[in-house]
């Protein structure tokens, strides 16, 4: 079965993973302090998904970001992670990082992926889990 993703946003079960040097070498960077620098808010107390998966109601609400449906039944699983937490979305193809907060991480069969808000626009995204650097529920410091 293929999952559908309700999101601005698709993830792609076949798409093959060109960028594997790219991403290699922003692992052996060391961190750029881009974390520092950002003025994190406190993470949220309410509108966010955590250990199930979401609704069309959460993300009517902006509560999440994606909706994993399989022939129109939920299908996403949780992953376990400490949702909400700071992370830094990195861009696959520039390494651009932008800090966001997770709202969401679910995974069905070899996808997993995470919904976020980003920081000063609110705006909503979707990413594979891979493309995330997770900084935990503490404020970055």
């Amino acid at each position: 079965m293929r999952a559908l993703v309700k999101t601005a946003f698709t993830l792609d079960r076949e798409k093959p993973n060109v960028r594997t040097l790219l991403l290699a070498a922003l692992a052996l960077t060391p961190t750029f302090t881009l974390a520092d620098t950002i003025a994190w808010p406190d993470l949220p107390q309410t509108c966010f998904v955590s250990g199930r998966p979401a609704t069309s109601v959460d993300v009517d609400t902006g509560c999440a970001a994606f909706l994993i449906n399989v022939q129109g039944k939920a299908a996403g699983t949780p992953i376990k992670l400490d949702i909400p937490q700071y992370a830094l979305h990195v861009d696959e193809a520039t390494g651009k990082e932008t800090p966001v907060i997770i709202i969401q991480a679910e995974e069905n069969g070899e996808i997993k992926a995470v919904g976020y808000k980003e920081l000063g626009t609110d705006q909503l995204g979707a990413a594979l889990l891979r493309e995330v650097r997770l900084l935990g529920t503490q404020k970055p410091t």
